[in-house]
């Protein structure tokens, strides 16, 4: 049929939806400015993973850091998150965490933060690996701040064995199966091994955890970055505090009459004059896994957090994720070429985010600035996080009002210069492939243990084989895109806009590959980690083999 046959409504509503998407995919690349006065040049954020690249329990950024982060920083982000660096030494998550020194004021506690703040920033060229030329670029670098609380594993965690972590109150984590109500006896098994019953904090371990993240900001802004966000998500400690499960506190910190009073110390006490400069970025990652799973009134509740957060006139982006350990919902894998339905949400917690915006620019925030002492606010910026994994979801999530900002996580890590992709593909990304075969002599050690174990499984009747919690299954697609990144920092960056440069295929060999690995650094240093590595392995041979042989 030629075009003067089509009937001219339908030509018109064609033109309409075209001019529609090209509005929604201009609106990526268009630059928006936060409250605090610095201007983000496009939407694109590389959102916070977690790197596991350093020492054992705890240290600064390394070579492969640096090689890493090189990748995103090439790729055009216009805010580039890092992964969550523990403002306690004693309170990791799995050992091999980013980890803020005491002396902050120390040039050479400085120097390795400075170097990941010039290379994401493009100021410092990763010579060894890189093909960029280090001009610089005009991207935002924001460190993430994170005490884990009663989520620091024990052993892994940084503290001696018998050393309980801290937390709002005395309530240990509770793995469940999945759809379970009660914990099974393997989950329960698993839940103590990993985690022990934490000490209920005192009022001085609240002032300490506090002036550490306070600690963490000074370090951050001396160093070259940006901003910080401070992690309210995911079960870590802050987040304890907001939620009345892990928080059966009396006082004043209680989460039933004040459960913001914590985040709210802690970002006072960031903006205190002095401490950083007034436009220096503060963000706020809040859990809203919860609220979406729950009913109304829980989601009701948080948007009133939000409201709160914003009345405060302290924070310039809030962003929305959720899950935690006892319920991993964000560490869970998502297809990357998987298409959602119109009947489901077109990303993990879009409808939160997009009544979490509306309610701002709803409130009298949004209408006018908010005057503090140091500096006039208007409302946070909204970041969603989760699902966004094909351009039609990100346009979606910007056009429909879900969000201001889109952070991107494991896509960031297939297609670390996504942004430079899009841009010169006109809205297209290359399509997943599945990973090569690895012919080096450590895989193909580790593929023959996974192939002995789950044969070793199949021989447990059904009926009696234990019930994992998710964290375990949702683990599998952590380990794998965390392997991912660590093949990602030892290549040069040179952008293929034509494949990706990774593929990642969950399996459950990629945790013994993530527990398989010696950070760079003296050798000394080195020689602790291959016999950490060799004795986790060990362990979870021995442990496959105690439960075959009780069945």
């Amino acid at each position: 049929m030629s075009s003067s046959n089509i009937p001219r409504t339908t030509r018109e509503a064609g033109l309409q939806d075209a001019s529609q998407e090209f509005d929604a995919f201009h609106e990526i690349f268009t630059p928006i400015q936060l409250p605090c006065g610095r201007t983000i040049p496009n939407r694109l954020v590389k959102a916070s993973l977690y790197e596991h690249l350093s020492t054992f329990w705890g240290g600064p950024p390394n070579t492969d850091h640096l090689g890493l982060y090189s990748h995103w920083a090439y790729g055009g982000w216009g805010m580039v998150l890092t992964g969550n660096i523990q403002v306690k030494g004693d309170h990791l998550t799995l050992g091999r965490d980013l980890a803020v020194p005491q002396d902050v004021d120390s040039q050479q506690a400085q120097k390795p933060f400075r170097e990941l703040a010039g290379v994401i920033h493009g100021k410092i060229q990763h010579t060894d690996r890189s093909d960029d030329n280090g001009t610089g670029n005009d991207n935002l670098a924001i460190m993430q701040l994170s005490h884990a609380g009663r989520q620091s594993t024990t052993f892994f965690g940084g503290r001696s064995l018998f050393k309980p972590p801290l937390a709002p109150s005395a309530i240990p984590v509770q793995l469940k199966p999945s759809h379970a109500r009660k914990q099974s006896v393997f989950s329960k098994l698993i839940s103590r091994a990993l985690f022990q019953v934490p000490r209920a904090m005192t009022g001085g371990d609240i002032n300490d955890v506090v002036e550490a993240f306070v600690r963490g900001a000074q370090l951050a802004e001396r160093s070259g970055f940006d901003g910080v966000e401070v992690h309210a998500a995911h079960g870590y400690l802050v987040a304890e505090f907001i939620s009345p499960e892990s928080n059966q506190r009396t006082d004043s910190y209680s989460a039933l009459t004040d459960p913001l009073r914590f985040l709210r110390r802690i970002v006072s006490a960031i903006r205190t004059s002095g401490v950083v400069p007034k436009d220096f970025v503060v963000g706020v990652k809040l859990n809203a896994a919860d609220y979406v799973r729950s009913d109304g009134n829980d989601e009701t509740r948080v948007l009133g957090h939000v409201k709160e957060i914003a009345e405060w006139g302290m924070v310039d982006f809030i962003e929305v994720s959720g899950g935690s350990y006892e319920t991993p919902d964000f560490m869970l894998a998502i297809d990357s070429t998987e298409q959602k339905s119109s009947n489901n949400r077109e990303a993990l917690f879009a409808r939160f985010s997009h009544r979490a915006r509306a309610a701002l620019l709803s409130s009298s925030s949004s209408s006018s600035q908010i005057a503090t002492d140091q500096i006039s606010y208007h409302r946070p910026l909204i970041m969603l996080t989760g699902g966004l994994n094909t351009p039609s979801l990100m346009m979606s999530a910007l056009s429909n009002g879900h969000a201001d900002l889109l952070g991107i996580g494991r896509l960031s890590v297939e297609i670390p210069y996504l942004p430079r992709v899009l841009a010169e593909s006109g809205g297209t990304i290359p399509p997943a492939s599945p990973p090569p075969i690895s012919l080096r002599l450590l895989d193909r050690a580790l593929i023959i243990l996974e192939v002995w174990i789950r044969a070793l499984w199949s021989f447990i009747p059904s009926a009696l084989r234990p019930q994992f919690p998710p964290l375990i299954g949702a683990g599998v697609g952590v380990a794998a895109y965390q392997v991912a990144m660590r093949k990602l920092a030892g290549m040069p960056v040179r952008p293929r806009v034509s494949e990706r440069m990774v593929n990642v295929d969950p399996k459950w060999v990629d945790v013994m590959r993530l527990w398989a690995f010696v950070a760079p650094g003296p050798w000394t240093t080195r020689m602790v980690d291959v016999h950490i590595w060799l004795g986790v392995i060990g362990a979870v041979v021995i442990g496959v083999c105690w439960v075959v042989m009780c069945s």
